[in-house]
Parts: C-alpha cells; sequence; structure tokens
C-alpha cells in the first residue's frame, strides 16, 4: 500500500496564469522606464531607452494579449514595423 506523501498539497500546485505574468512584466517594464526618466544620463541615452522599452511593452502585448504567439509572421510584421516607427522616431528626436 502506498504511503501518502506528506508533501501531498505541493503536487497539485497549478502554474501562474500566463496573463498575470504578462501583466508582472508589463508592471516591471514600466517601473523600470520610470527609473529610466530619473536616472542621470544623457537625454539621448534615455530618449533611446525609453523607446527601447516602449517597443519591447508593445511586443509583449502584441505576443500575449492579443495572442499573435500563435502566428509568428503576423508578430513579425507587427515588430518590423514597430521597429521601423520607433528608428524614425528617435532619427526625429535626435535631430
Amino acid at each position: 500500500m502506498p504511503t501518502a506523501s506528506s508533501f501531498q498539497k505541493y503536487s497539485r500546485r497549478r502554474h501562474p496564469n500566463p496573463l498575470t505574468c504578462t501583466w508582472f512584466t508589463l508592471l516591471t517594464l514600466s517601473f523600470v522606464t520610470a527609473l529610466l526618466t530619473k536616472a542621470p544620463v544623457m537625454p539621448e541615452i534615455a530618449a533611446g531607452g525609453i523607446l527601447l522599452l516602449a517597443l519591447i511593452k508593445a511586443r509583449v502585448i502584441l505576443a500575449r494579449y492579443l495572442d499573435l504567439s500563435q502566428s509568428p509572421a503576423w508578430l513579425r510584421g507587427f515588430t518590423i514595423v514597430l521597429t521601423g516607427f520607433s528608428i524614425l522616431i528617435f532619427a526625429l528626436y535626435l535631430i
């Protein structure tokens, strides 16, 4: 007769909800963005970092909330467009 494990409650532990993990990821990226605005760095570096973090957040939203991770071609297309738009915005900022 098998003995009952004293750690039985841990064997039924559920995995965290992917949307909750995504929300925490976005919250962390927003916090890093806020820290970057207060960091004593050159404005050009701060602007580039903020745009990069915004691009990462947009990709997370597209992949997780809009389920484009199921369609890699669409996700890649949106990422290319958003990257081009971010580069354009950064180039206009530097002018």
